[in-house]
């Protein structure tokens, strides 16, 4: 009897093309988090900024000791937190993008990229507490296991990465795009459940896009069938991810194309050229050019290689695969006898937001109310002051911004959803422009007081939504506002 042959080495798929390509798109999206971060920093974090990194450092030390290092894991402790170092952070964590876009020195450059911005996270909090920014640390640290310990990642590659390495980036893909749509079924929002969500979603979302003024426009049936397909992309094509190669593929292309229609109406900072990234470590070398792919099996004669790069690999593997696994149990509410030990480890790493949960959107929100601040010399005279992204006049058009992230005005957005009481740094905000601040009135698009601060400063909030197509034909108008009253009182400050 004849037996088959047995299945060859080189017959099993390689990602070595991918991997490099992967390292190159996480240095894309590291430099946009760091450019749009560093031309915004003074006046979020800096000496006179919103939420001055230095006090807060400062604060913590005196309050929780030596604990302080390890909770609030930053460089600023050794280099300080004034804004030349602020800023050099930022422009050393760019140039560290740029080397590794450019392939060199992959492992030191994603290494150092990674404590960067691990560093910058910590010391501006409020603002940099954006699920995407947890999901670059995440998936920054995963870079560092995919990353060859040599000079140069070239392409043709020669070899593939660590496949304990590449399946942890296949499961955070898979909690991300998973998670992303179970939350939404957990919440029990019924606009979800009816596939009415996309109904107030693009004039609702945080930063809309003039393009999402046109997708508004379109009929009820279609914006149900887009959330039927949204969640059979986010709950059932993750489960293609461990796949065999042919369904590997046809998921990445799903997943992808998700994205890419996200990006389209909307401005989600990094988020989907992030995710497009950890898209493409699904590819195997048979889709590449044939240039680009190996000469030869990268696996010939690197065996005492793969045995260390397991001995590296699998202990952090296991972790990380426990860590999340409790993380997502705990998330949805099943309960799981996850034993004290895990519990404990998960918390001492919290502050290095190597594991994280995710899910946007859980909760959809069916109205707008847009803050609008606004200034007085005389109490009486009132002039608005405006921002550079987030809808104010309403016949100014929608923008797209996306990779950059203005975090002032992302955060207004949430700002509005709450009490100011709830929110100790619009408070601090406000004040900051009583005084004056060059650094915090550069985030701003027009300030109404050129010559010198007013003396009183309020806010007011209105319920902003689209206009239809016959209103913008006649007015102009993207946008309708309606006022809802006062948001904060006039204030100002002691003399």
């Amino acid at each position: 009897m004849i037996e088959p042959p047995a299945p060859r080495q080189a017959d099993r798929p390689t990602y070595g093309v991918s991997r490099c390509l992967f390292l190159r798109a996480m240095g894309l999206v590291y430099l946009a988090a760091f450019w749009s971060l560093g031309v915004q920093i003074k006046g979020l974090a800096g000496h006179d900024g919103i939420l001055p990194a230095g006090p807060f450092l400062e604060a913590a030390r005196s309050q929780i000791g030596a604990q302080a290092y390890w909770r609030v894991p930053t460089l600023c402790w050794l280099v300080g937190a004034g804004d030349p170092v602020l800023q050099g952070l930022c422009v050393a964590g760019a140039a560290l993008a740029v080397l590794l876009i450019a392939g060199l020195l992959p492992l030191p450059c994603a290494t150092g990229a990674w404590i960067l911005y691990l560093s910058l996270a910590s010391v501006c909090r409020t603002f940099l507490n954006f699920q995407w920014d947890a999901l670059l640390l995440e998936a920054g640290f995963l870079t560092l296991f995919m990353a060859p310990p040599r000079l140069f990642c070239r392409i043709p590659c020669r070899a593939g990465p660590p496949r304990l390495a590449l399946w942890l980036v296949w499961w955070l893909l898979f909690r991300l795009m998973f998670s992303s749509g179970l939350v939404k079924l957990t919440s029990g929002d019924p606009t979800w459940w009816n596939l009415r969500a996309l109904d107030v979603h693009y004039e609702t979302q945080p930063i809309p896009t003039w393009s999402a003024w046109y997708a508004h426009q379109m009929p009820g049936w279609f914006q149900s069938c887009s959330v039927a397909l949204m969640f059979f992309v986010e709950l059932v094509v993750p489960l293609g991810i461990a796949a065999p190669r042919p369904l590997r593929r046809a998921a990445c292309a799903l997943l992808a194309g998700l994205q890419v229609l996200i990006t389209a109406t909307g401005n989600y900072a990094f988020f989907n050229l992030l995710t497009l990234a950890l898209c493409l470590t699904l590819l195997d070398d048979g889709v590449w050019p044939r240039r680009w792919r190996p000469h030869a099996p990268a696996e010939t004669a690197g065996a005492p290689r793969r045995r260390y790069g397991i001995a590296v690999v699998a202990p952090f593997a296991a972790m990380l695969a426990l860590l999340s696994l409790a993380d997502m149990t705990a998330r949805f509410g099943w309960q799981a006898p996850w034993p004290q030990a895990v519990l404990r480890l998960g918390d001492a790493l919290g502050p290095f937001r190597i594991v994280n949960a995710y899910g946007l959107f859980a909760v959809m929100t069916t109205e707008r109310p847009e803050i609008v601040v606004e200034g007085s010399d005389d109490g009486q005279d009132w002039r608005p002051y405006e921002f550079r992204w987030k809808p104010g006049e309403v016949t100014r058009r929608p923008a797209f911004v996306a990779p950059h992230q203005p975090r002032l005005d992302w955060q207004m957005w949430f700002a509005a959803l709450s009490s100011y009481r709830n929110q100790p740094w619009f408070q601090n905000f406000l004040a900051r422009l009583l005084q004056g601040s060059p650094d915090v009135l550069a985030l701003m698009e027009r300030n109404p007081f050129p010559d010198a601060p007013p003396r009183y400063i309020r806010s007011v909030v209105y319920d902003y939504r689209f206009t239809d197509v016959a209103t913008r034909r006649a007015t102009g108008a993207w946008w309708r506002r309606d006022p809802r009253g006062l948001y904060s009182p006039p204030q100002s400050l002691r003399r």
